[in-house]
């Protein structure tokens, strides 16, 4: 089972649903939220479905941050615990990453400082802008080469052609954050970044995540992908050497990929069979 966040724009209670206060859109009015919160909102939809406990709570990325959380804020609800690609905390720079979107979108002229619906209007160059920046940060060196390399779209490079050089890498970029910017929420967008930016599974821990994982009783299988550059193997190495410090069960993959965070979403004969050898096991 999987489901929407909420404060999302894809069937959640979001920025675009109406609150009842004032029979218009939430918008910028609608409350920041928390990793902790959607945990919370997804025990009460288990509750509500009659579901007493987890065999397996699996997620990747930001996924992966809900996983952990699942695992202290719930540790009698959940058996096993699968963190892909994901992180205790966001670092400096990712913060950075998040950051340089959102001004993207609000600095774009139709946000109206979040209250674009009661003007008849949608922030789409900065939020296709913020897509292209996020999108950046999901691929390795590498994925982009082969798909793109320096392959042109239009124009040449000789000195008297009229029509200017565009490579298409640049014509992909526009692509996807025209297409983000036409199906997705900018304040969704700015509150589901600024969750990631504010996580820290440990913060509450006095700042140890070995003291956080002692809450946990499930166990764990951490997977991170050698080419990810925005949630390395090095964040992973700090999930399970916390783990390890807890005296938590914990399984430990490291994916070859050449194809960066994006990998975790991608076939890949090893990943697949790790996780499911793993998944086979999760009934004992």
């Amino acid at each position: 089972m999987a489901l929407n966040n909420l404060g999302g724009c894809h069937g959640s209670t979001g920025p675009r649903s109406i609150n009842s206060a004032t029979g218009k859109a939430w918008g910028a009015d609608f409350p920041m939220i928390r990793v902790r919160d959607w945990v919370s909102s997804q025990a009460r939809l288990a509750d509500a479905l009659g579901i007493e406990t987890w065999a397996a709570v699996v997620g990747g990325s930001l996924g992966g941050m809900q996983v952990m959380r699942w695992a202290l804020q719930y540790p009698q609800r959940i058996r096993h615990a699968i963190v892909i690609a994901s992180a205790l905390k966001l670092s400096a720079q990712n913060i950075a990453f998040n950051e340089a979107a959102r001004k993207a979108i609000t600095s774009d002229p139709h946000f109206h400082d979040g209250h674009y619906l009661d003007h008849d209007s949608l922030p789409k160059n900065g939020l296709a802008i913020a897509r292209m920046i996020g999108h950046i940060t999901y691929l390795s060196d590498y994925a982009m080469g082969e798909k793109f390399g320096r392959d042109l779209r239009s124009g040449n490079f000789d000195l008297g052609n009229a029509e200017p050089v565009e490579f298409q890498i640049e014509s992909y970029l526009r692509y996807q954050g025209d297409s983000f910017a036409n199906t997705f929420d900018a304040n969704s967008y700015l509150r589901i970044t600024k969750a990631l930016d504010y996580f820290d599974l440990a913060r509450e821990y006095e700042d140890d995540p070995v003291i956080a994982f002692k809450q946990a009783h499930a166990k764990f299988l951490v997977i991170s992908f050698s080419t990810d550059w925005r949630f390395a193997p090095e964040r992973s190495h700090e999930i399970v050497n916390a783990l390890v410090g807890a005296n938590k069960a914990v399984t430990y993959a490291e994916i070859e990929s050449k194809f960066g965070h994006d990998a975790f979403l991608l076939p890949d004969e090893r990943y697949q069979q790790v996780f499911a050898r793993y998944m086979a096991g999760v009934s004992v």
